[in-house]
């Protein structure tokens, strides 16, 4: 097979006219070539050179009058280009100690590198010197397992799993992403040697797991990383989710695909990372708050509070960011539940407090509460569905009257002492609630002269300035 069509872009010519003149042989390898054949886009392109690969990235930069970046730790360089990120390296071979994923690194010939690859699909090369630009080489059927959509790897999948553990989560990653199958042997491979993913740092794990719930259907990741039993070795609270008990008649649902179904939701109709995990951890604490009496049957009340409680753990563990992206997903599942009530029975107050504490986040929230309806009773989904409309129609109509979200107090506390000549006290933080519980119920419009009014009538209550 010839794909010098699909070479279009100009870095290719140039490497192979580089590379003929310094006789070295040099191909482009990996994803790239893949994504050549799924017909995908890509920036990443990946130089393979028999020699060095730094010498011939230096001749290249020189050749396109660009810089380079090297890394002689690595053996690579970079050269930085507008609209593709190109990498160099010579071809190497590679073998492994059993207590760490780093190898023993040796020059080696196309053959090796392939053999080195992870999988079949991106062990694929294409060569780019003059006398056979654009043949593929393909000598473990990459090119079948992709017309089958199949991920295996190049050799033995035990040697491979066990070699560097984090494919086990690439392979994961990768089908999820290109709606694969693992093929068999592969998938058993995982299984076994699933314990070998302890000496993979988190930082590792957790970049392909936010890859794997950026995939266009997450669940189906998830639900290969849990019959593998990689899920329960990082992320063990929502293996826990997984589950029915039943009492007697009653029964409830099992949290861990009520989760994934409202991931896949929440996937549906947005790409952000951090309320895909919104959606993850939503009821992440219903084991802990599950409760049986046979008046109300399962019950897991406050689940909502005490899972927000349980983010910032998760987050440390798993190497996630302690800030803002973190308090957005625990706001979003300690208020997940607030807007239900609000579809039966909706009053202006509520409304208006419910803005005031989601505040720039309530369209976010307001997406993960639609997808967290997941009953198999369409009437029942529709039914919730149109009476969230009718919320969000009264969110717009309060919040064009009263601007509420985000709220900023009409009446500083700096000026209530100054006003009253009064310390720093809690009966300023006293007056201020007061002023903020009126506007909330709609007693005075978040308005500055309709707080000065009422802040006078207090401050009579309350004796100041006499």
């Amino acid at each position: 097979m010839n794909l010098s069509s699909s070479l279009t872009h100009s870095i290719f010519k140039t490497v192979g006219h580089v590379a003929d003149t310094a006789n070295v042989r040099v191909f482009v390898v990996g994803g790239y070539v893949r994504d050549i054949l799924l017909k995908r886009s890509s920036k990443d392109i990946d130089f393979v050179c028999v020699g060095s690969g730094i010498e011939l990235a230096e001749k290249v930069a020189s050749a396109l009058g660009a810089r380079v970046h090297v890394y002689k730790n690595f053996g690579t360089a970079q050269i930085p280009m507008e609209d593709l990120d190109v990498e160099f390296v010579g071809a190497r071979k590679e073998s492994y100690r059993s207590e760490s994923r780093k190898p023993i690194v040796e020059d080696g010939t196309l053959e090796d590198d392939q053999q080195r690859r992870d999988f079949t699909i991106n062990a694929l090369a294409i060569s780019l010197n003059t006398e056979s630009y654009g043949d593929l080489v393909d000598p473990f059927d990459g090119v079948a397992d992709l017309k089958r959509k199949i991920i295996r790897t190049p050799l033995d999948p035990v040697i491979t799993f066990s070699d560097d553990p984090l494919r086990m989560m690439r392979a994961i990653r990768f089908a999820s992403q290109l709606n694969f199958d693992i093929e068999a042997d592969t998938f058993q491979a995982i299984m076994d040697q699933k314990e070998r993913l302890k000496i993979v740092s988190q930082e590792r794990i957790t970049d392909e797991l936010n890859k794997i719930i950026l995939s266009p259907v997450p669940s189906y990741g998830f639900k290969l990383l849990f019959q593998s039993g990689l899920l329960n070795l990082f992320f063990p609270e929502m293996v826990l989710l997984h589950g029915v008990e039943y009492v007697g008649g009653n029964a409830h649902k099992d949290n861990f695909f009520h989760t994934l179904q409202v991931l896949d939701n929440v996937a549906k109709v947005s790409d952000d990372l951090w309320l895909r995990w919104a959606a993850i951890l939503h009821d992440i604490a219903k084991p802990q708050t599950k409760r049986f009496d046979k008046v109300h049957g399962f019950t897991f009340h406050g689940h909502e509070d005490k899972g927000a409680r349980m983010v910032p753990n998760i987050f440390r563990r798993m190497k996630l960011p302690l800030n803002e992206k973190m308090e957005f997903v625990q706001k979003l599942v300690r208020m997940h539940l607030r807007p239900i009530p609000l579809s039966k029975e909706v009053t202006d107050s509520a409304i208006r407090r419910l803005l005031f504490e989601a505040g720039n986040d309530i369209d976010a929230l307001m997406k993960l509460c639609r997808a967290d309806i997941t009953s198999k009773n369409n009437d029942k989904v529709n039914r919730y569905l149109k009476n969230f409309d009718v919320v969000e129609q009264k969110m717009a109509e309060v919040e064009e009257k009263d601007q509420i979200r985000n709220f900023q107090p009409p009446v500083t506390g700096d000026e209530i002492i100054k006003m009253f000549n009064i310390p720093p006290s809690r009966i300023v933080g006293e007056i201020k609630e007061q002023i903020k519980e009126a506007i909330l119920e709609g007693e005075i419009r978040n308005d500055r002269q309709e707080a000065l009014e009422l802040l006078k009538k207090i401050a009579k209550q309350k004796g100041l300035g006499q």
